[in-house]
Parts: structure tokens; sequence; C-alpha cells
């Protein structure tokens, strides 16, 4: 019989094995989420049959992940459950088992809004205010089923009538992971469910390269392996594959568009509307570019501008602890974690571009000490 006191007892007898001590984990991983919360919600799964689970606009793997991991736990449970995100999410994620049975809501407005009628609990994952939904955002507000946040955003609003938001974690997938450990439901991950999990963690931090705050992050990897994941398919096909496309616009961003602001240790790629068209730009295609010029050496923080038809889209990326989260919150609106954020800006790239030149002193403060020049050749 296997040591978790969470696990109901046929799921203790079926609880598979590695090593000594393994499923202990799974229990001291509990610790990190409020055990009362955590009842509640495994009681409001159990009182409800109709279930929404939808995630932010332009969603990401840790959006699809967490949404698509949550409906096949829910499934499993015998539950009825469907997966509403605010509009496509990228080919690139197109593997993921259920990614085409989920309903798009610029594209299938009305069953979005019947269902979401019809909906006991809807469950928000990866976002912390109403309006990273866009215009999906008054049907889920508007709704009367109640609702449940599971997010690792910082500063949540106060929408839902459960809050799961935990910042620290390294992704809404690894939180999801944690919630279901604590509502004794580790025996219901099916491999499809476990696959999307680990599709978001790997996704948000780079194949365990950033964000990897608790060091039980890889317990969590070890317990979704068990469950059968290919690990080597889902970083093929969610890390290292693209289109041609896609592969010549990003050397173009690099080779045409990337600006070092040696003094700052700052780089910024913008890409106009008119870039984009040019290189048949499709959802998705300039995904992980913002992270790329971190990889030379003395290289802090990098921004990323896209010209999009209303707005300009600003992301923001940075290491050795520099808060990108400060800028994307005062110059654009926005916000996120310390080290990955974003935000928006309504008016002319050229404005959008101008507007963080000239703030760029106001952030050296945060600048590791050893302000090295950087070394071009």
């Amino acid at each position: 019989m296997c040591p978790d006191k969470g696990f109901p007892a046929k799921q203790q007898r079926e609880c598979p094995r590695i090593g000594k001590g393994t499923l202990t984990q799974i229990q001291f991983m509990d610790k990190l989420i409020d055990s009362e919360k955590a009842k509640e919600l495994r009681l409001l799964i159990s009182e409800s049959q109709r279930f929404v689970l939808t995630c932010h606009v332009r969603p990401d793997g840790d959006a699809i992940g967490s949404t698509l991991g949550l409906w096949h736990l829910l499934r499993s449970l015998g539950k009825e459950a469907t997966v509403i995100i605010p509009d496509k999410a990228p080919y690139t994620l197109a593997f993921l088992p259920g990614f085409k049975e989920m309903a798009v809501y610029t594209c299938h407005k009305e069953y979005c809004e019947s269902t979401v009628e019809a909906s006991d609990v809807i469950i928000c994952c990866d976002f912390n205010t109403p309006s990273r939904q866009d215009s999906l955002a008054p049907l889920i507000q508007g709704a009367h089923s109640r609702k449940v946040l599971i997010d690792h955003h910082q500063e949540p609003d106060s929408f839902a009538d459960i809050m799961l938001s935990y910042p620290d974690m390294s992704s809404t997938c690894e939180l999801c992971f944690r919630i279901i450990a604590a509502m004794g439901l580790y025996g219901d991950v099916t491999k499809d469910c476990a696959t999307a999990l680990l599709t978001g963690i790997i996704t948000d931090t780079r194949n365990f390269t950033v964000n990897c705050k608790h060091p039980d992050l890889y317990e969590i990897l070890m317990h979704l392996l068990e469950k059968g994941v290919d690990k080597e398919m889902i970083v093929r096909e969610a890390l290292n594959t693209r289109s041609y496309w896609s592969l010549k616009l990003e050397a173009f961003a690099i080779s045409e568009r990337m600006k070092v602001f040696q003094q700052h240790r700052c780089s910024l790629i913008a890409l106009s509307k008119e870039d984009l068209d040019k290189f048949h730009y499709d959802r998705g295609d300039t995904e992980g570019l913002v992270n790329r010029p971190l990889e030379v050496k003395d290289i802090v923080y990098s921004i990323f501008m896209r010209e999009d038809s209303d707005c300009v889209k600003v992301s923001a990326r940075s290491k050795d602890g520099f808060p990108v989260s400060e800028i994307c919150k005062d110059l654009y609106g926005g916000g996120g974690h310390l080290q990955a954020a974003g935000g928006e800006y309504y008016g002319t790239l050229e404005d959008c571009k101008n507007l963080l030149v000239e703030n760029l002193n106001n952030y050296d403060k945060y600048l590791p000490k050893e302000n090295k020049k950087l070394q071009k050749t």
C-alpha cells in the first residue's frame, strides 16, 4: 500500500512506485497549497457536473496545457467538461490530446455562449484579470456559474469564488499538478492529462532552464513520466518545431531588427505589420523570439514589440533577477512575473519604441553591479 494518506484506499493500492519515498513527495507538495481551498475545490467538483475551462487570449503552452490537463482530469471523473478559449491557439500545440475539441470563442460564439450559460462551474486558468480574456471576458464574468481561479501571475483580481493564486510557481500547470495532488486525485491523472500538464511546465520553464524555484518540480516531472508521458516528443513539438516562414522571420528579426543598448544591457526587437506580412506571419511564429537576445552573455533583459492590427504587443524577459515586470507595468499597462512580463501600447510602433528608449535610464538601478561592456566580437 502506498503511504500517502491523502489518497483514497483504491488509489493507494494502484499507485506505481519508482523508488523508496517517491510518493511521499506528493504529500510534501501538498504543503505549498492551501489545504482548505483544496478541500473546497474537491467538494465543488464532486457536487457539480458541467464545467467550462478557459484561459487568456493568445494562449500559450501553459494556458492550453492547464485547461486541457484539467479537462482530461474532469472527464476521467465522469464530468461534462468543455474548454473554451478566447481565440485560436498556436499550431505548435496541435499535438496535444484534446486540442481539436476546444471551442474557440471568435469562431463558435453561439456555442460558447450556450455552453457557458449551462455550466455549473467555470475554471479560469493562467490569467490574473478578466481583461486578459479580451472579448470573451464579459461572457465569463457575466455567467452565474461558480468560478475558480488557478493562476501563477502576480496581483490577481478577486473575481472568483475560489482563488488559487501562487505567483512563485513556475507555471499554472505546476500549480494544477500540486492542486490535483492536494485533492487526492493523482490516481485519476491519465497519460493525456499528464501530457498536457508537462507541456505547460516545459514551455514556461524553457525545458527546465528558467523559473524552477522549487526543487521538487523535478519530482513532479518524475510523477508525470510515471504516467507514460513522452517528454522528448513534447520538447520536439512544442519548442523545436516551426514553419519555414517562422524560421525566416526570426533570422530577419535578429539580423535586421535587433538593437542593443550597451549602457543599459538591454536588447530591443520591434517588428512592424509590414515585416510580419513579408514573412507570412501566423499566430505563434514569434513565440520564444524575445528570449533569443538573452543568449548574448552580457544582455540582462530583452524587449520584443510586435505591431498588431489594434495595438503593439510588448513582451519582456530577463535574467539575473532584473524586474522587467516593472517596465511593462510602468510603460505599457501590463505586468506579469519578475523576469517574464508583457503589456500593450495603443499607438504607433515608433512611439512605442521611443517610450522605452526615453525611460531606460530609470531602470539601470536594477542592473547587476558588475556592469560589463557588451562584447560584440
